[in-house]
């Protein structure tokens, strides 16, 4: 649950700086979000198929700091008996990378979306990476269909608009995603560098922050006459 009582979605571009036995620094960020001395955090790596190996890794980095882990796998089955339980008892959710598409889809089976969005109603702070970021959104871009990037139109819808994440890492990102808001098949967004992330609260985009000095965000609209306009945003450095 968020100290001042409002809703936070932190969307992440991927490629997260964790430096040694420390937690990665934007998680530590949306930890603080919370205003508890010992948070209760819940991780989900659905879209990287549950690997058992992200999981421990997790509670590895986190396993000397004060907080209380827990994760939700749901392949082979859900690892808890009330998913919903688990999800509305934590102060902060975090979402891993992968394939965002399979992530959906998997979730809606499950009915995740609905208890997500039940979670962002009830302050629980919501943040991911990659995948995670794109989630939220309306839609995006993604390789979640191979290795040529796509569009992904069927994320949450719980924050409007479109996220582009990698946007400086790999290259046909950009005039992908250039392309998709041009020609209406992605709304205009947001898009971030690895390392920098969208901090909303409430329903507005309150924040850039980065975990390193490089890392840019933009805003990406569609522009009568010259296709698209790439504004770039004032970002803040969490380190």
């Amino acid at each position: 649950m968020a100290a001042d009582g409002r809703r936070h979605i932190i969307a992440i571009g991927g490629g997260m700086l964790a430096p040694e036995g420390q937690v990665p620094v934007h998680l530590a960020n949306a930890l603080r979000l919370t205003g508890k001395r010992e948070p209760r955090l819940c991780v989900l790596n659905t879209a990287g198929g549950d690997d058992p190996r992200w999981t421990l890794a997790m509670y590895d980095r986190l396993a000397r700091q004060p907080v209380r882990v827990s994760h939700l796998a749901l392949f082979p089955m859900p690892n808890v008996r009330d998913p919903e339980d688990l999800l509305l008892s934590v102060d902060l959710i975090f979402v891993g990378g992968g394939s965002v598409a399979n992530m959906l889809a998997v979730w809606r089976v499950h009915g995740l979306d609905v208890i997500l969005r039940k979670a962002w109603q009830a302050g629980i702070v919501l943040a991911g990476s990659s995948a995670g970021g794109i989630c939220w959104f309306e839609g995006g871009t993604t390789d979640s269909f191979g290795r040529e990037l796509r569009a992904f139109t069927d994320g949450l819808g719980m924050l409007p608009g479109s996220f582009c994440p990698h946007y400086d890492s790999e290259p046909n990102r950009r005039p992908l995603y250039h392309r998709l808001i041009t020609d209406g098949t992605l709304r205009d967004g947001i898009a971030c560098d690895d390392g920098a992330a969208a901090h909303f609260t409430d329903d507005t985009l309150t924040e850039l922050i980065a975990d390193r000095p490089t890392s840019g965000a933009y805003r990406v609209s569609g522009s009568a006459g010259t296709g698209v306009t790439e504004t770039p945003l004032a970002t803040r450095y969490l380190g």
